[in-house]
């Protein structure tokens, strides 16, 4: 198999979202969390989101184009359903995740990827 563009763009990479409200104003940051540096932002989570697709596009492309490793994302052997929560902990997550205007697994990926 050729390992190009589209070989790694199909790749089940995973994406961190982050709300922020700070000086600069409100703003979402996108990364993808095996792709070190590979980030962009938006005014909302589908501008940040399709921004990171663009943003994806020219990292696999640049390292593509200089030969430089690409790390794929590691392959699940489950469904990925790996955690049973206490109540009292889903709840307090999930708070955190809404007061972050993100997802609870969002949330657990951007926590863990720290």
């Amino acid at each position: 198999m050729t390992k190009n563009l589209d070989y790694y763009m199909s790749l089940p990479y995973s994406k961190t979202l982050t709300f922020y409200n700070d000086e600069s104003g409100q703003y979402y940051v996108s990364e993808v969390v095996e792709l070190k540096g590979c980030s962009s932002t938006g005014n909302t989570q589908d501008e940040a989101l399709e921004c990171l697709q663009e943003a994806m596009e020219c990292y696999l492309e640049t390292a593509l184009a200089y030969n430089d490793p690409i790390p794929e994302p590691a392959q699940l052997e489950d469904n990925g359903n790996f955690l049973k929560l206490p109540q009292s902990l889903y709840k307090t997550l999930l708070q955190k995740a809404n007061a972050e205007g993100i997802s609870l697994n969002q949330y657990a990926i951007q926590k863990l990827s720290q």
